[in-house]
């Protein structure tokens, strides 16, 4: 099996357990993906998702969210974590957002990214979940998953993103990386990985990587 056929496989295997693949963060719409992704930074999707809820009775818009201060918001998000510099971000943003933007996300990377708090990967699911726009964010699964499958060499997120773009089909990222997340959740975590007599076993380059059911 060729590198190409090894790719394929993957795209063909996940789509297999992955055809309808939901968006792990609680949203409505691009305002409140930017908030729980801003939100999900070094934090989970599960703590996200149940602040989320408290944060958007009170403010689901930019113009709601400005009229909190900044201490209000951090005593709501204080349970997932950095909520001293999430909290300003998100106020920050949102006088941004109304300022430059009339209230609206912009479907702009490069304008995502000179927000306040909001980084590469944060901009890039906005494009993917919130505008349809071909986009890769790599998270720790798939920075993970990447380097165990050999398609790339793990030395840093930036890195995964360019092989990734690179390797898959650009009209599979939004999907697929989705995909990509879910499977490790579920079967290639982070520890805890063991070899059980059940696995498949394929080989992919040099390295072999046995997961449950599939890989």
């Amino acid at each position: 099996m060729n590198k190409k056929e090894k790719i394929f496989f993957v795209i063909n295997k996940l789509e297999e357990l992955y055809p309808k693949v939901p968006i792990p963060l609680d949203h409505s719409d691009p305002y409140t993906l930017l908030i729980a992704v801003l939100l999900s930074a070094q934090s989970t999707d599960k703590g996200v998702n149940k602040v989320t809820p408290i944060l958007f009775q009170k403010a689901r818009t930019p113009n709601e969210m400005i009229l909190l201060t900044v201490e209000e918001i951090r005593s709501i998000i204080k349970p997932v974590g950095l909520s001293p510099m999430k909290s300003k971000g998100i106020h920050k943003l949102s006088e941004i957002l109304i300022n430059d933007y009339k209230g609206r996300v912009p479907a702009d990377i490069i304008a995502l990214e000179s927000l306040p708090s909001v980084g590469h990967k944060t901009a890039s699911v906005v494009m993917a979940q919130a505008f349809g726009v071909p986009s890769f964010p790599v998270d720790t699964h798939i920075h993970r998953l990447m380097y165990r499958w050999g398609f790339s060499n793990g030395k840093n997120v930036t890195q995964t993103e360019k092989d990734a773009r690179r390797l898959f089909p650009i009209e599979k990222w939004n999907k697929l990386h989705l995909q990509i997340i879910w499977y490790g959740r579920q079967y290639s975590p982070a520890r805890g990985w063991k070899i059980n007599d059940d696995e498949i076993m394929l080989k992919i380059g040099r390295k072999t990587i046995l997961n449950k059911l599939s890989f």
